[in-house]
């Protein structure tokens, strides 16, 4: 009989769910819920809130549509791993209830308390022991609620973060990995252990922080009533949680130095393995716990993220590539980008129009075009020199990460969303020098095959990825590297002057 795996991938807006079969690696079936993406709620600018209870239902229905999509028995499945959205804040009472909604990634009410923890601990403290500012980071947000909600802060038994609800609602046991820890600025990486720096200051006791487990191995098992509702065998562990970025970097086979994971869906994130404690002193790129680390192979992920990507591309297709009685889609606009050559003739677009950007120091300076020729530029270079943008911005963030001391030697990235563009892959290999590895793999399939590693049916990390192969490489195009680069360096000093009129 073959044995099962289950990878679970909690989004803000979907739910999705992978059954991999163990054996051969092979991804069975893949499902999400729900057909259009949930919402989030913002009851006053700036806010960004979902309730948890939201996340458990799509997460039993995609299971569900799962096992029927398959026409497998899910009591086959042997064991489960869990994906979840970064940075967000989940409060349960002692009856494990939730006693607010979740604040989730993309909420900024707590930035100013974390630039005031920033200065009142010191700078070289805080980027010594948390290699971050503490931010907009989920230890900030406890904070906010302590200040602004103490009724509810008062009933706080547990804090946790999405991936860790959906978890304890499969087993019942409140928990929490060192690299969430270290995702909510809440570990110490002198100490290797929790943060009693920031807690003090924060006036959080070390008792609201749930017990802590290891990234892989059995974390809890699969509550009796909870597997009859889920047709699932009762007992079945829950083998590994991580945060969404240091999973996909997992389903792709990025575990070691000089390897980096990259995604280009709504927002864009590089994300990049080291071996050394590094940080940025502006703070414009994140350190985590990488979900391989130990004490004796330390493994630390490097996070860059551009908001304006995908949803630049998602713009131009909706409110200028859109007419009236028709619709176009991704890949005609891809078509039409190729009619015009690299560098756009001289068309530059900054991406930045979807909020704050933290590789521009937290400054939000808008997307914009330049060098506009009506007599010259048509919609062809309109949508090429939206994708070159978007890469130009990824580069400047690996910038950042290689002044920081980090190879890169290897990219790879699921072939989805801007991966799937002939132009941008072509752009981003050739802008960044580095050959870019196509993966047919997402985080839900990753977090399955961890799964596997984490129960112990696979007995090295190295099992965990039977069958995964990439289906294509792409390599930087030698003839095009000067276009690329002098548009790049034309990119940059418009950006330098946009940084210049938007200071901090």
């Amino acid at each position: 009989m073959a044995e099962y795996l289950l990878g679970l991938d909690i989004g803000s807006s979907f739910i999705k769910a992978a059954l991999i079969e163990a054996g051969t690696g092979n991804l069975v079936a893949t499902t999400a819920s729900p057909e259009r993406e949930m919402e989030i709620l913002a009851p006053h600018p700036g806010w960004a809130e979902q309730d948890p209870a939201i996340w458990w239902w799509h997460a039993k229905r995609a299971i569900a549509l799962l096992s029927q999509g398959a026409g497998i028995d899910t009591a086959q499945v042997e064991a489960i791993g869990i994906s979840y959205q970064m940075h967000g804040l989940v409060l349960v009472d002692k009856e494990h209830a939730v006693l607010r909604p979740a604040i989730i990634w993309c909420d900024s009410r707590a930035v100013e308390i974390g630039n005031q923890a920033f200065a009142s601990l010191g700078e070289e403290r805080c980027l010594r022991c948390l290699l971050n500012s503490p931010g907009n980071f989920t230890a900030s947000k406890l904070r906010w609620v302590r200040e602004n909600e103490p009724h509810v802060y008062r009933k706080i038994h547990k804090l946790m973060l999405p991936g860790d609800y959906i978890a304890m609602r499969l087993t019942g046991e409140a928990a929490i990995t060192a690299s969430g820890l270290s995702e909510g600025i809440l570990w110490d990486y002198g100490e290797d252990a929790p943060s009693t720096m920031l807690m003090e200051n924060y006036g959080i006791v070390p008792e609201l922080l749930p017990k802590i487990v290891p990234t892989f191995g059995v974390q809890g098992r699969v509550l009796p009533d909870v597997a009859q509702e889920l047709k699932l065998t009762p007992g079945i562990p829950v083998a590994y949680r991580a945060g969404d970025q240091p999973n996909n970097a997992f389903a792709l086979k990025v575990l070691d130095a000089g390897e980096v994971a990259a995604t280009a869906g709504t927002s864009g994130v590089v994300y990049g393995i080291t071996d050394r404690r590094v940080y940025d002193r502006q703070s414009r790129v994140n350190g985590f716990i990488h979900v391989t680390h130990t004490q004796q192979t330390p493994r630390y992920g490097v996070l860059l993220c551009v908001n304006g990507t995908g949803i630049l591309n998602s713009w131009l297709k909706h409110n200028i590539m859109h007419l009236e009685g028709t619709g176009i889609d991704y890949e005609r606009m891809n078509a039409i980008a190729r009619k015009a050559p690299p560098g756009s003739e001289g068309l530059l677009i900054l991406p930045y129009g979807n909020g704050a950007e933290r590789t521009l120091g937290n400054r939000n300076i808008g997307a914009s075009i330049h060098g506009l020729d009506f007599n010259r530029h048509r919609r062809a270079h309109v949508l090429r020199a939206a994708q070159e943008g978007i890469v130009f911005a990824l580069n400047y963030g690996l910038e950042i990460m290689h002044s920081m001391g980090l190879e890169v030697k290897t990219v790879r990235a699921g072939h989805a969303n801007l991966f799937l563009s002939p132009i941008f892959c072509e752009a981003f290999s050739t802008v960044t020098g580095t050959a870019v590895e196509l993966f047919d793999t997402d985080g839900a399939q990753g977090a399955a095959r961890a799964a596997g590693f984490g129960a112990g049916i696979y007995k090295r990390i190295e099992d965990a990825f039977v069958g995964l192969k990439a289906i294509a490489t792409i390599e930087p195009v030698p003839v095009l590297k000067e276009a690329y680069l002098e548009a790049y360096t034309r990119w940059r000093t418009i950006l330098k002057n946009e940084m210049e009129r938007n200071p901090q």
